[in-house]
């Protein structure tokens, strides 16, 4: 890899490519001249998940991979499928290995060993909840509607940026000097989900309100919306497990990464609200 004043000479695999993140990776990679090849079902060559037989294709003539693993590193089977492609990556020669992880998740952190132990240029990208959650996936319905029902209570959470975590992962994938990192992102301050909420509210002139409710309505809530299934299942996971407290406290990687402060949720919600997504 080059540094990013340069032009990086070879492909790099975006896995999640159509994602929250992946997309964000790609569309920086491309204005800067640098190939990519979108790693999905969809995309030719096709990349799955759950059938490895697709994944040597997808990797041939690649120079780099941005791992984000679907749905995600938390569910079980997750770290023997991280493991299993690194060696896939590495026997393809693909040497730069930058991983997208989550905080306080127990089988994100066997993934990470898997990464940090494997020989490869490795980087990890780990994060706390996106803010985007709230404009482009789960929530996203529960803020048109004006009423958002969760089974979470005055827990803090540290909310992140995507395009900060873009910047971060488009940064390891072209600079060496992210090799060998580990980049833990949070946002600059601490909101629950109902202060979260009323920030969205300002922005967009509504009246919002936040109810918590049991893991069971939440189910069912989310199901009636159309949510998968095994999102609902690691939503579950998240409300019952991850958000405990062990989460409340803010860390330095974009700052470390970039040189700059993180984006604040006010200045999200604003930008969002600018874009029509939640009229």
């Amino acid at each position: 890899m080059k540094h990013p004043d340069e032009n990086t000479q070879g492909t790099v695999l975006i896995l999640g490519g159509s994602g929250k993140t992946g997309r964000r990776v790609a569309e920086r990679l491309q204005a800067m001249k640098v190939p990519v090849r979108l790693g999905s079902r969809s995309a030719d060559p096709s990349f799955d998940w759950q059938d490895p037989s697709t994944w040597a294709r997808a990797l041939e003539g690649t120079v780099a991979a941005y791992i984000s693993y679907y749905p995600d590193l938390a569910v079980a089977g997750a770290p023997e499928a991280i493991d299993a492609f690194v060696r896939q990556a590495l026997a393809s020669g693909v040497r730069r290995l930058v991983l997208l992880s989550g905080r306080g998740e127990h089988e994100a952190q066997r993934a990470e060993q898997i990464l940090q132990q494997s020989g490869a240029d490795w980087t990890i990208v780990r994060c706390s909840w996106f803010m985007q959650n709230f404009s482009e996936s789960v929530f996203l319905e529960s803020v048109l509607a004006g009423t958002m029902s969760l089974p979470v209570g005055d827990v803090p959470e540290p909310f992140v940026d995507a395009d900060d975590i873009a910047d971060v992962a488009v940064a390891a994938l072209t600079d060496d000097r992210h090799v060998g990192q580990l980049y833990e992102l949070t946002g600059p301050r601490m909101l629950t989900f109902a202060q979260a909420l009323e920030e969205i509210g300002r922005a967009t002139g509504r009246t919002l309100s936040f109810d918590q409710v049991t893991v069971d309505e939440f189910a069912a809530t989310s199901a009636a919306q159309g949510v998968p299934p095994d999102i609902i299942e690691f939503l579950d996971y998240l409300f019952t497990e991850v958000l405990d407290g062990r989460n409340t406290y803010l860390a330095d990687g974009v700052q470390r990464a970039l040189g700059r402060a993180p984006r604040d949720f006010a200045d999200f919600a604003r930008d969002a609200a600018a874009s029509g997504v939640w009229r």
